[in-house]
């Protein structure tokens, strides 16, 4: 079974065509040749819903380095297949949406769909990857993707920055999460991520287990956006709308709640998971939801309410593991892991309507020329379309029936109302701070849907205001956002039938000790008649009614922050501050001296040998086995080292170059007495090679003037000299009387069948040494690749002004 495997590559596979594409027909958009992919994904894997809510998983595994344990396996059940759903049925309607938004005529659309590809591919490979290596490999594959996408405008300096920032971010989150990754794997003994939920309980009292916890979270909460790594996500907005929607509402944020949700059944049991996701989780959602109502951007506004929905989410995974605790499967604890089945439920509805939201805000930057909320206003009369998916997508979000957010909502208040019964909570402690948060930021959630229903759509027309004179969108650009919209509504009316089919076996694989058990009987409701949760609904709509009819009064709390202390301005500070002290570290070092180098590569060599070869015990002498010396060998040695001492006193370039060939050709002839003619034979040809390049080289240069040094310089000149000799000496003479390590003559002891050589010198030569050059040989032409494309670029640019001045 591999199309879960050809799922993963068919996008980077398509991305190749891309360009011919987009040349030989330029007559039609290329988004049409891009849509059909994640069409037909999407139709390929909904397929497997039947299948997987019966309970079946899928896996398949291709070899990669089976020798390391890494394989490109992918494993589909029902989490994984809840996320590939989104990534391709929003990548769909994002891509659909974007033929619309993305003028062929003056957008890079090749560039575009390319790096949109990419990032579809490598979101499949997070989700599917059962392998933790390559899951970080697809992991930091996003992270790149993403980075040109967000500076797909690149000649907009704020699409850099923001670009930059994103990237910084979520790869120094990443790089942690490589090493939680290696310190899992060395307790569990395995890269299989099956194989370490399968180990679940075994690992809580290894030393290693906190810390890979809380560095797998790292990763987490800086690509999902969590306080207070979330400053990159507002400045990623910088980037064209459809991948604000694609990547911000459906996609790459929620990477991190998938790894959250994967890695629950392994570190869920533990306090640390339970107190750390949580608290991160609701103090993102106040924080959020607390800044959106300042924003006058719209998408602003929804990158801020993106960060609030996100740490909702994050809140109830928190919460959801402490079912975990429970040693038994009953009902208490049942009734607690529903948080879980809550945030896959919300993780669904927030991709409808904030993707919604994103297209009608893109919509009305596309027919306005503006996003800026205090130059909007009465455009319900002139856009009607837009203003009915805005009313939808935005009283979804602030949790009012008949739209699925209030659904996801009232289980969200639910879990948060039953978490305090938990025994080490109490309504005297910490506990009753979750449902106070939690209603708070919901009513901050209403206020901001309010503002951007009321002041975009209602109030007075200001056309004298607007870039554009406003006008409906086309029927193509409306298409997607009326689909969403719509399933917004299917999903409040019909919820148990996206429960069953594809809630239930996602809950299932984060929670699988409660299927098996056969305890999960829960029924979405609508109405659950007058209870706590609905009254803290009305509150919401109350309070958040007076407080928008309020805003002008309150609103200049916002000023009693000071600006010197925000995270943003902290992060500016902190890299401008890196960046400072980098180039003076550099600068010390880097002096453009040859000499200079030379000593830090020897310092160095010399520091890391001798102080291995003295802690280690790696020097003793033992020469009662070795073969006598011969008088022609002694002979030769000398006759060596009289030729080594002699390049130093070299009046000319020429001279040291002949120097230098005699000295080699010696050394061959070493390997003739030594009996190893092809080791000879090859020595000789490259010292013949080399010092005739050498001679035609130096040839045209000027007369050989050379440096006066002063004692000191030349002092230490010296001391290194011995000092490198002696190591090289001494590891040679120690090196038959001491073995640290086993030998590695076992890799090449099948070397005639792998490469056909009866010299085993020629076997790493000719063969393992080749793949070495050849690697050596990419890079260089990579180098040679790049820097042909920026002067290609440069040359197209012409005098174009960068940064759009």
């Amino acid at each position: 079974m591999y199309t879960v495997n050809i799922a993963i590559l068919t996008p980077f596979i398509v991305a190749l065509f891309i360009p011919f594409l987009y040349k030989r027909l330029s007559a039609i958009h290329t988004g049409w040749f891009v849509l059909a992919v994640p069409v037909a994904l999407f139709a390929i894997l909904a397929s497997y819903i039947p299948a997987i809510a019966n309970g079946e998983t899928f896996y398949s595994s291709i070899p990669w380095l089976p020798s390391l344990g890494i394989n490109f396996t992918a494993y589909l059940d029902g989490l994984g297949l809840i996320f590939a759903l989104l990534i391709t049925g929003v990548g769909s309607l994002v891509i659909l949406y974007s033929i619309y938004y993305l003028s062929k005529e003056r957008e890079s659309l090749h560039h575009f769909y390319i790096y949109l590809l990419m990032f579809m591919g490598a979101m499949l490979g997070v989700v599917f990857s059962d392998n933790l290596l390559v899951l970080y490999v697809f992991w930091e594959l996003t992270s790149i993707s993403s980075f040109l996408l967000i500076a797909y405008w690149h000649h907009r300096r704020q699409s850099r920055y923001g670009a930059q920032k994103s990237m910084l971010i979520t790869v120094m989150g990443g790089i942690g999460m490589l090493a939680g990754f290696l310190m899992l794997s060395s307790f569990a003994g395995t890269f299989s991520v099956r194989e370490i939920i399968g180990g679940m309980g075994d690992y809580a009292s290894h030393a290693l287990f906190v810390p890979a916890m809380l560095l797998i979270l790292l990763g987490a909460f800086t690509k999902s956006a969590q306080f207070p790594f979330h400053i990159w996500l507002p400045d990623a907005m910088e980037a064209p709308t459809p991948v604000s929607a694609y990547l911000h509402s459906a996609t790459m944020v929620k990477a991190g709640i998938y790894l959250v949700a994967r890695f629950t059944p392994v570190f869920g049991g533990e306090a640390v998971w339970f107190w750390v996701v949580s608290i991160v989780g609701i103090v993102t959602l106040f924080w959020g939801s607390f800044t959106a109502i300042r924003q006058t951007d719209l998408k602003a506004l929804l990158a801020y309410s993106t960060i609030s929905q996100l740490g909702l989410i994050m809140t109830l995974l928190g919460l959801g593991s402490a079912a975990l605790h429970f040693d038994v499967i009953d009902n208490q604890s049942f009734y607690y892991s529903l948080a879980i089945f809550a945030a896959l439920f919300h993780l669904v509805n927030h991709s409808t309507f904030k993707g919604a939201l994103f297209m009608v805000v893109g919509i009305v930057d596309h027919e306005t020329g503006t996003r800026d909320i205090r130059k909007l206003g009465g455009l319900m009369a002139v856009m009607p379309v837009t203003f009915t998916v805005a009313v939808i997508g935005s009283f979804s979000m602030a949790g009012l029936p008949p739209f699925n957010g209030f659904l996801s909502k009232e289980m969200f208040f639910t879990a948060v109302l039953r978490i305090i019964e938990l025994p080490f909570f109490s309504v005297e402690t910490w506990g009753l701070l979750f449902p106070i948060i939690a209603w708070l930021a919901s009513v901050l959630t209403f206020v901001y849907c309010l503002i951007l229903i009321f002041k975009t759509f209602f109030g007075e027309h200001q056309p004298e205001k607007l870039e554009k004179s406003a006008h409906e969108a086309p029927f193509g650009m409306l298409v997607s956002p009326v689909i969403l919209a719509s399933l917004v509504v299917a999903f409040f009316f019909f919820p148990n039938v996206l429960g069953e089919f594809l809630l239930k076996p996602a809950y299932g694989a984060v929670m699988p000790a409660f299927i098996e058990a056969g305890v999960f009987d829960y029924q979405i409701k609508a109405w659950h008649g007058i209870n706590t949760e609905l009254l803290m609904t009305l509150g919401i709509v109350g309070l958040g009614f007076v407080l928008y009819r309020s805003l002008p009064r309150w609103v200049g709390v916002y000023s009693l922050f000071p600006a010197k202390l925000s995270l943003d301005r902290l992060y500016n500070g902190a890299l401008i501050s890196v960046e400072r002290r980098s180039n003076e570290i550099t600068n010390r070092y880097m002096t453009g001296n040859m000499y200079h180098y030379l000593l830090y590569i020897f310092l160095v060599i010399l520091g890391l040998v001798y102080t291995v070869a003295l802690t280690t015990g790696a020097l003793s002498f033992d020469v009662s086995n070795d073969a006598p010396i011969s008088i022609y060998e002694g002979i030769l040695a000398a006759v060596m080292a009289i030729t080594a001492i002699s390049i130093l006193f070299a009046k000319s370039r020429m001279t040291g170059i002949l120097l230098n060939g005699v000295l080699g050709y010696l050394v061959a002839l070493f390997f003739v007495f030594f009996r190893a003619p092809d080791l000879a034979l090859t020595q000789l040809v490259i010292e013949t090679v080399t010092a005739a390049l050498f001679l035609l080289c130096f040839y045209f240069l000027p007369d050989w003037d050379k440096q006066k040094h002063k004692t000191k310089p030349k002092l230490l000149n010296g001391l290194i000299a011995v000092a490198t000799g002696a190591m090289v000496t001494v590891l040679a003479l120690s090196v038959n009387s001491n073995r640290l390590f086993d030998s590695i003559s076992a890799f090449y002891e099948n070397a005639y069948e792998l490469a056909g050589a009866k010299n085993i010198v020629n076997a790493i030569l000719g063969d393992f040494r080749a793949f070495d050059t050849m690697l050596e040989v990419v890079v260089l032409l990579i180098a040679g690749l790049g820097v042909y494309v920026l002067i290609k670029l440069k040359a197209s640019k012409g005098g174009r002004d960068l940064e759009g001045k």
